[in-house]
């Protein structure tokens, strides 16, 4: 009799454990939490949210500064190439004013007139190697097709030599950099055979 109660006893108690409303657990999970000393209240959960805000405001404020540095950085040694980026070029021609220094003070003592102008050549040739050096180089002009994007034509005249359109003479030279023109060459252009009268 005792075994039939025990049972019947732990059948309902099985009964009610299985019958439980599961609310009923959920509701005890969140008392269990309330309960709990370190859950968060709401003012805390907000305090803790304003930090992180006033935190994350800081390393924009400094992310900020630091990229403001680097562009006075850049901009500043942007400047400083700029202005001496002509340095390596006045350098080679230094060289050149040296020898053309020379043979000015040749000049006055000197009785043969062919040794001065082989040295002067001898300069000019030095300080094409300069400009060709720093990828300066003359225009081609004479007996070529005038090219209104390298040449400026400062008159035309009649040619029984070159034909009409070509360049006749060239009065001054014009030389590019790179692919840049920095000086058109000054040329006087031929429209072609004199005509007879």
């Amino acid at each position: 009799m005792n075994s039939n109660n025990d049972s019947n006893s732990d059948g309902s108690s099985q009964d009610s454990e299985r019958g439980r409303d599961p609310k009923d657990a959920v509701f005890a999970e969140n008392e269990a939490t309330a309960s709990d000393p370190s859950s968060e209240t709401p003012e805390q959960l907000i305090d803790e949210l304003e930090q992180q805000v006033v935190e994350l405001r800081s390393r924009e404020l400094k992310a900020q500064a630091e990229l403001e540095n680097f562009r006075r950085r850049i901009t500043r040694d942007l400047e400083t190439q700029l202005k001496y980026a002509a340095l390596p070029l006045v350098s080679d021609l230094l060289e050149v004013v040296d020898n053309l220094h020379r043979a000015t003070e040749s000049v006055s003592g000197a009785t043969n007139a062919d040794g001065i102008v082989a040295g002067v050549r001898m300069v000019q040739q030095q300080f094409a190697n300069v400009l060709a050096k720093h990828h300066c180089k003359p225009i081609a002009g004479l007996g070529k097709p005038f090219d209104p994007n390298v040449h400026q034509a400062i008159s035309q005249q009649p040619s029984d030599q070159y034909p009409a359109g070509t360049v006749m003479m060239e009065t001054s030279l014009g030389f590019m950099m790179h692919d840049r023109v920095i000086r058109p060459s000054m040329v006087i252009v031929s429209t072609g055979p004199a005509s007879q009268s």
